[in-house]
């Protein structure tokens, strides 16, 4: 397996089980097959991936304005989008959108953590030439993301 394939297989995987516990929990949100939920997942993933940081980029300013928090809208209105292009994958409202894609988000984020596949690690460095006991000159824990 080529090694870009394997981490892509994962996110595609974690994807698709967000989704689906969303399908399953979010009334308004529905899925007629097993391939319209696959094709979903990944076209879900492939707009994150291309269209959601152009979207970002354009909504600096209410981003600011709001702290963040529209990313919750361009979420929602990207789940809008899959359920409009999938036929097989439902989106009814636009209120279904947003609580599905806070579900697929905290589902994604919580199987990310459980399975270590998560892109932020917590270094700490102790000891070292210049500093043999640790010190304390600013040498706590380091949060490379």
């Amino acid at each position: 397996m080529r090694e870009n394939l394997k981490p892509f297989l994962q996110r595609w995987a974690i994807n698709t089980l967000a989704v689906l516990v969303a399908a399953n929990v979010v009334s308004g949100i529905h899925c007629d097959s097993i391939a319209g939920l696959l094709v979903a997942s990944l076209l879900l993933g492939i707009l994150n991936a291309f269209l959601r940081p152009l979207m970002l980029l354009v909504a600096l300013p209410l981003l600011i304005l709001t702290l963040g928090l529209f990313t919750f809208v361009i979420n929602a209105l990207l789940l809008y989008v899959v359920g409009w292009l999938v036929g097989p994958f439902h989106v009814d409202s636009f209120g279904a959108a947003f609580w599905g894609s806070l579900v697929i988000s905290v589902i994604s984020l919580v199987v990310n953590f459980m399975l270590g596949t998560s892109r932020v690690e917590i270094k700490t460095k102790r000891g070292g030439p210049d500093r043999p006991n640790g010190g304390s000159g600013g040498n706590g824990p380091v949060i490379d993301v």
